[in-house]
Order: C-alpha cells, then structure tokens, then sequence
C-alpha cells in the first residue's frame, strides 16, 4: 500500500504541472513515427489505429537521453519497465523487464529484422554499442503486440528503425564524459538525398570503469548505410557491426557484502591465488549485413522484402582453480613417478553463428484501410566450443573438450487487415503461423543428449477500436506461443519442456486534447506451461525451469500528461499489477540426506515481478536554448523466486535524475548541444536485480541472496556538434 501511495503521488504531481507529453502517448500529430517510418518497418510496427499499447519515441528524444548508456537506460520512462546493469552504471551487460517479461520473451527487431538470440531468446545490446546514434525511431509494444518477424513476442515488443532518409548532409560529433571514467565518441556523417542516392557513416568508441570493480567495458561499433531511392523503387544496404570486451560482473554480490557496505566488490577472477585474474572478460563481435528492396505499384499498394546476415563469434574467459584433468576429457599427466590429477586452467568457452534470411511484406492502404501480408524464413546455425588456453601444471590434450552444433529453422506468415467500420470505429485482424525446427547436437555437460524438435504455432489476434474528437478506446484479444530456449531442453531424455502459452486481453480508453492526454490501459495475461525456475536439478545436476500449468498477470497502466504553459510540461506514468503462479512446487537441495526436498504453494508472485511501477518527468524551460528536466522513478518490492519468501526480496526503490541541455550556434557550426546529466541524484542505495539460492543444512534451511548494486550519484556531461 505504502509503494502504491508513493507512486501516485509521482503520477498526479507531475500530471498537474505538464506540457507536453514527451514519450509515452501519441498526440495531435496522430502517429508520424507510423506515417514517416520506412516501408519494410510498418509490417512489424502498431499503427495509431492498432488496438495495441505502445510507446513511440522519436530521434530527438533518443539524442537527448543517449549519453553512452545502453538502450534499456534509454527507455527507462516507458510505463512498467524496470532496468539494471551488470557494471551498476548502464554501460556493458544491461537488462530490460517490461511487465515483468524478461528479455527472452521480448522480440525485438532492426528495421523489421528478428534481433534475438536464436537459441537463448535473449538480446545482448552491449553487442551493438551505440546502436541508438543510427536509430530514427522506437516503437515499445506491450503485451503479445502485433505479429512479427523472429523470436516470438510473449509480453512486449521492440522495434528499431535505422531506415529514415535524412535528405540534408550533415556531419555530428558527439562526446560524453561522466563519472567512473566513462567516456562516448561519435562521429556520424551524411551525403543527404542527391539525384535518388543517399549514403550515412557512423563511428562509435564508449569506454567505461564501471561502478563495480574491475567491471570495465570496451565498446566499439560502426554503421553504414547507403540507398537508392526513385518514386516506385528503393534499394538500400546496411552494414553494421559492434565489438565488446567487458570484464565478467553477472556474479552479484552477496547479502552479507550487501549489509556491510561492500556494494562494488566483485568475484570474477578470484579463484587465482592473489589477485583477481585480470582477463577474467567476456569477448564477442557480431556483424550485420541487411539488404532491403521495397517498390511501390500504385498509391495504394507496396512490396517490400529483405535479405539478411548476422554473425556473431566471441568467448568468455575463465580462471578456474583446482580442476581435474577427466573433467575436460584429459589424461592425468604423469611427471616423473607422479600422476597428476588436478591443475588450474585459464579456459575460454567459445560460440560461432551464423543467423541468416529474408523477410517479406505485401501491403495494401486505402484512406484508414490497411491490409498485408508478411512474413519471415531464418536460420540460425550455431556452433559452442570450449578451448583450454593454459594450466598451473602440464596443458596436454585435444585443442577442444566439448564441440557442439546446433541448428534452427523458423519460417513465420502472417496475414493483418484494419477496416474502418462506419466514421468512428474500426477492427483489426491478424493470424499468424510460425513453424520452428530446433535441432541441438549435445549439451557440454550431457554431449550425448540429441533434439530434434519441431513447432507449430497459431497466433490470431484481433480487437476494435473507437476514435472521435480526441477520444480513443480499443479493445483486443491475442495469443502467442513460444517454444523453449535452449537451456531448457538440458533436461531428462523423456522429460523435454513443453511450448509456454500466452492469452493476452487488453482493454483502454484515452484522450488527446491540444494540451493534454491521458490513457488507462486494464489488462490480463494468462499463461499455460509458462517455463519458470523451481530449484529443480535436470540429469547433469543444473538448475532447470519447468513447465508450471498455470499463472497470469493482470494490471492496469495509467498514462497522461499535461501542457500547462510553453515552459513547464510534464508526463507520468503508473503501472499497478498483480502477478501469480497457482500450485506451485519449490525444490530445495538437502545436504543432509542427499537429493532435494519439495515444497508446494498454492498461490504466489511471480519473481522479478514488482505490484508497482512508476516513472514522471518534469521538462522546465526557462529560456529557449535552455531545457531543464527531472525523472523520477519508483518500483516496488520484487521477489528473487516464485515462493513470495520475505526473506527472498530485492526492496523497492526510488531514484531520481536530473539533466540539462543547453543550445547554440557559432561559426561553422549549425547547432551545438550541451547536455548534462546527473544520476541518482539523492545517491539512493538500490538494487533492481538479483537471485538466490537456498538449501538444508544441519536440519536448518539457510538461504543466500545475491544482488546487483547500482550506482549512486554519478554525472554525465556531453557536447553534441552539428555541422
């Protein structure tokens, strides 16, 4: 009740002083990011009549947030997401929730190209550094969305749009500066639009210490796109490719380090004697190459497709101490008359793929009728390996202790139609099929384990929507599978994970006024199978989600904002939901007897999954050059696992964020841009992310918790230049 209460005050308080909401709703520009988005991006994008909630956030928005953290920090504003950052300071490994869906059920596409990891489901933005200095647009669905192409959307989408035309030339550069050594450069140039032909270049290099110790990042990318365009033909091509180097920092910090003030140690390299490993670090390059042609037949009808290749190779290395030579699959070196059994080892745990294919869509508008088809054929051929770089004692044996393939095919159609039905309302359909064959030759812990799985998915999704003099009401029903990752299969022979199962009813109203907005979005989302953690322990003794039969997630989501005066605008929003497994069993290692011990619950919250989330911002312009903006940021308590254990929580949180930026011009300079940012501002001590283990001992059940801290205030400082 009390993180309720203070999230409703962030609401109303900043609901009272707004002028222009900034982020989260559409307004009386209807939904340019729809109308001036590439063609090959609408297939897979809400449009303003779509009864579907969604957030649009354009490029100057995104310039003025983009100070080197990585994209979720980016959309921290948007209604029930939640961030948190391996290094503590959003630049490296970060995490998205939205709902309480993790990243694995969130789709993510680039200009309408599936994003996420075939295997995982995952999407590592610390893959692509600087991604959001080529982004035109974003579009933030929540809930199963619309159909698109990849990974399928089990609670929110997002979609990067990196195709828009900038018809000018133009040449940027920005630098950042902040607190724990964190720096951003980035040069970024343009040809503009001449006689049909238009070409962009961007550089990127963010560095960064890391408020964690040793949690350090390395982060380079570069962008490059270039296009033909004529009145009924576009040809474009994108090359893009980002590289990382981050030392490890995913292990947390425990309870006890917690309560004794301990919030920046970190225990990646510590099983060398001494000091920590120094190149305890994850490594990995990923390449995009994508190739669009869209034509255009008439005013009324438009061909797109896409041809796409992305390749990823990289490892993480690892010290690990006291090792056998039979758990890498060696013979025990013999010195003398001595056999020796154990060593340390310096290893590196490799993955090479390839993720290629092509994307379609045949759309059809007339006036505020719109009709498509589309449609996707990937495959993702995957290869994990482990290499042996160095040992204590004697390095003997194959190059490779484990060398394993995995292959996946996924091949998606969907059909969607919106009708105008008389003057003020409209329907929407979409029927989708998706076809997945997964095929996995062995696990590095259980090599002899083979899959070979095939799925085959019905999506249909509907709804109608009502629109008349600034009112906006919809109404819509979706549902959306969603096969295993791969992890989950690591599991017995005859007991594989069976696919999760998603209905997603969704019902809002809204309206847009010429100095305010508001909307209340009221939804229910129930699982079948839903794959959770439950302390299980598969045959090669991991921890292993199961499949859970029932559990759902139901909330409502208030937007609004308001423009009191051409100085002083506001937006804000509150999520407030409840989160529930029925009948659920937790496992527990007993160290006493052996094997593990069970406890069933017939009603408890979903982990990671907090009753209230909250976010407000405050936009002071006190002169024209000069914009003044305060964020603030509430979410309530979470729970490390799915047994609502008090003792099992991360607390609930609120920070908030100050920035500034100031304009002007001067010779040779078209614009320059001073922003300064000042994060935590009240230097909060938070943790928005953690996990926990519990066991028996002694008849006793001891649980360890642990967490990731997040910085307290810190301060960025960049210059924008435009020439």
């Amino acid at each position: 009740m009390k993180g309720i209460i203070m999230s409703c005050c962030v609401f109303f308080t900043a609901l009272s002083a707004y002028a222009q909401f900034t982020v989260s709703k559409d307004s009386s520009f209807k939904d340019s990011f729809y109308l001036l988005s590439p063609v090959e991006v609408r297939a897979v994008r809400a449009g303003a009549d779509a009864p579907f909630a969604r957030t649009n956030i354009g490029r100057p928005e995104l310039v003025k947030l983009n100070l080197g953290q990585d994209i979720p920090y980016l959309l921290d504003q948007t209604p029930g997401v939640v961030v948190n950052s391996d290094a503590g300071n959003g630049i490296g490994y970060t995490g998205i929730r939205i709902r309480g869906t993790d990243a694995t059920r969130i789709n993510i596409t680039l200009n309408g190209i599936p994003y996420n990891d075939a295997e995982s489901q995952g999407s590592f933005f610390v893959d692509l550094p600087d991604i959001s200095s080529s982004a035109g647009s974003v579009q933030v669905q929540r809930g199963v969305g619309t159909s698109s192409n990849g990974a399928g959307a089990f609670g929110a989408s997002i979609n990067f749009s990196t195709n828009e035309v900038n018809k000018q030339a133009f040449a940027e550069l920005n630098n950042s500066y902040g607190s724990f050594n964190s720096w951003k450069n980035t040069i970024r140039i343009g040809t503009g639009l001449h006689h049909g032909f238009t070409s962009e270049f961007r550089l990127s290099n963010i560095s960064s210490d890391g408020y964690i110790d040793r949690a350090s990042s390395r982060l380079r990318s570069f962008y490059f796109t270039t296009a033909w365009i004529s009145e009924k033909n576009a040809i474009r091509l994108n090359l893009f490719s980002g590289h990382e180097k981050t030392y490890q920092a995913w292990y947390g910090i425990s309870q006890s380090d917690l309560d004794a003030g301990n919030r920046r140690v970190n225990y990646a390299g510590t099983e060398r004697a001494g000091q920590p490993y120094e190149n305890e670090t994850d490594n990995y390059t990923q390449s995009h190459a994508q190739m669009f042609y869209n034509h255009r037949f008439n005013s009324n009808w438009n061909f797109n497709t896409a041809f796409f290749l992305t390749k990823g190779k990289g490892y993480y290395e690892q010290y690990k101490a006291d090792q056998e030579y039979a758990s890498y699959g060696l013979a025990n070196p013999i010195i003398g008359q001595d056999t020796i059994y154990q060593s340390d080892f310096v290893r590196q745990l490799w993955l090479e793929n390839y993720y290629y294919g092509n994307i379609f869509a045949l759309q059809y508008a007339s006036g505020p009728n719109q009709a498509s088809i589309g449609g996707s054929v990937t495959r993702y051929d995957g290869n994990h390996y482990g290499k042996l770089v160095w040992a204590s004692r004697v390095l003997n044996g194959k190059p490779r202790w484990y060398d394993l393939d995995a292959l996946k095919t996924d091949a998606t159609i969907y059909v969607k139609e919106q009708r105008k039905i008389g003057k003020r309302l409209s329907y929407y359909l979409d029927l989708q099929y998706r076809h997945v064959n997964y095929e996995i030759n062995g696990f590095r812990y259980n090599p002899g384990l083979l899959v070979n799985n095939q799925y085959n998915f019905f999506n249909p999704k509907m709804g109608i929507t009502y629109i008349h003099q600034g009112w906006k009401a919809f109404a819509s029903y979706a549902i959306a599978n969603k096969e295993p990752n791969r992890d989950d299969f690591e599991a017995n022979q005859n007991q594989q994970p069976r696919a999760e199962k998603l209905q997603d009813l969704e019902i809002s109203i809204g309206k847009t006024g010429s100095r305010y907005n508001w909307a209340i979005t009221g939804y229910y989302m129930k699982y079948k199978d839903q794959l959770v953690l439950t302390g299980k322990i598969n045959d090669v003794g991991a921890y292993t989600r199961e499949n859970i039969p029932v559990s759902f997630r139901q909330g409502i989501e208030l937007e609004g904002g308001y423009k009191f005066n051409h100085w002083l605008n506001a937006s804000a929003n509150i999520a407030v939901s409840a989160n529930k497994v029925k009948n659920f069993t937790e496992y527990i290692d007993d160290y006493d007897n052996g094997g593990q011990k069970s406890h069933f619950y017939s009603r408890t919250d979903i982990a990671y999954s907090p009753a209230v989330v909250s976010a407000a911002k405050i936009n002071f312009i006190p002169v024209r050059p000069v914009e003044l903006s305060l964020q603030s940021k509430y979410v309530s308590d979470q729970y490390l696992d799915n047994t609502s254990n008090e003792q099992r929580r991360l607390d609930a949180f609120f920070v908030q964020d100050l920035s500034g930026s100031y304009s002007f011009r001067c010779k040779k300079i078209k614009e320059a841009v001073l922003i300064l940012k000042l994060n935590n501002i009240w230097s909060r001590d938070y943790e928005p992310n953690g996990y926990t283990y519990s066991y028996y001992y002694a008849g006793v059940t001891t649980t360890e918790n642990y967490y990731f801290p997040m910085a307290g205030r810190n301060l960025l400082i960049a210059l924008n230049l435009k020439f």
